[in-house]
């Protein structure tokens, strides 16, 4: 295995683990995924061997995370490498690259949160939103919501996503959509053509060197 990506002169000490009451939301047992009276799967959290292994080479757990373990480098690596759409655009179109934008669609004082709003996909892989939508998804939904507000707190971020990202996502969709999917989402349909297109995507590396250098812009 590489080793990883590194960033000049960023230092993951500005970045403190959260604090025990900022946590408190992510600290709820496995079995508060679900709700007691439905069935679903708290995908085996309880065994030892339920981690990933990241890029940097950290066992890292997504239901049960750990701050100290949440690596840039890793983030960008693994959303460098992750295609949106499930994989079915017309051209490789990395996660990684859709952040980046949404970081500069979005209000400039939200950049940083823009650049990691789908973080948690680093560790979780890319559901597509039709599918993450459905009530069969809903664990998945909350493991989701709860790693993203550790993300947060991880790189000194407000828990919630501001609207401004939000709108900035959705732009990002209805422009990706139009550029690379053979058939619309509802989301995506508009009565106006996007202001532009995303015609020459980034291959993986490139799109993660991007990734790093867009951190370094907003962290700075």
């Amino acid at each position: 295995m590489g080793g990883p990506v590194t960033i000049a002169q960023v230092d993951n000490r500005r970045y403190p683990p959260a604090r025990a009451s900022d946590r408190a939301d992510a600290e709820r047992s496995p079995s508060q995924l679900c709700r007691p009276h439905k069935a679903c799967s708290t995908f085996h959290v309880d065994q030892p061997d339920s981690f990933i292994g990241t890029f940097s080479g950290l066992r890292f757990w997504p239901l049960d995370p750990d701050p100290a373990k949440i690596l840039i480098e890793d983030i960008a690596h693994a959303l460098g490498h992750l295609c949106r759409f499930g994989g079915h655009s017309s051209k490789f179109y990395s996660v990684a690259e859709h952040s980046v934008h949404v970081s500069q669609l979005c209000l400039p004082e939200h950049a940083l949160w823009g650049l990691l709003h789908d973080a948690s996909e680093a560790y979780l892989v890319d559901l597509p939103r039709p599918l993450k939508l459905l009530p069969e998804f809903a664990p998945y939904r909350e493991a989701e919501r709860r790693l993203q507000r550790v993300i947060a707190v991880r790189f000194g971020l407000q828990p919630d996503q501001p609207a401004s990202v939000a709108e900035a996502d959705d732009t990002m969709l209805w422009i990706e959509a139009h550029s690379l999917l053979g058939s619309l989402p509802l989301e995506a349909i508009r009565g106006t053509r996007p202001p532009f297109e995303i015609t020459d995507p980034l291959p993986p590396v490139e799109a993660e060197r991007l990734f790093l250098r867009r951190f370094k812009e907003v962290s700075a």
